[in-house]
């Protein structure tokens, strides 16, 4: 959205997050890009998959997680990526924030079981 709103090349993050392979460091591109991302948000929803195993987030904890990942990744990143550290900060920790928020929230959701019971902390639950 920031890209957009600003009229920045809408792709640059995702070029960018390419020359996060091996290999790719000086070559970024789109698809290496989807396939980083994808590599990337699997393994930190692993994280807060465990996570919510343990302790309930919902969005807030998400979103407070999300935050701490920005950390860990752009500390990273930016560090050892010029392609990462070109792109603006403020967009890369909402980026983060909102991801957290939305898989914290997703994470927290009663899952439906074949018997049509759902999975809570509460037992009992039914969906009618």
């Amino acid at each position: 959205m920031h890209a957009l709103i600003t009229g920045r090349d809408v792709l640059a993050a995702t070029r960018a997050a390419g020359t996060l392979l091996p290999g790719r460091r000086e070559r970024p591109g789109v698809a290496a890009g989807v396939l980083a991302h994808v590599l990337v948000s699997g393994f930190w929803t692993g994280v807060l998959a465990a996570a919510e195993r343990r302790h309930r987030l919902g969005a807030g904890g998400g979103a407070a997680a999300g935050l701490v990942i920005a950390a860990l990744d752009l500390g990273l990143a930016t560090r050892a990526y010029p392609a990462v550290r070109a792109l603006p900060l403020v967009p890369q920790l909402l980026d983060h924030l909102v991801f957290g928020a939305v898989t914290g929230a997703l994470l927290d959701r009663p899952h439906r079981t074949d018997q049509g019971t759902t999975s809570t902390t509460s037992p009992g639950f039914r969906v009618l």
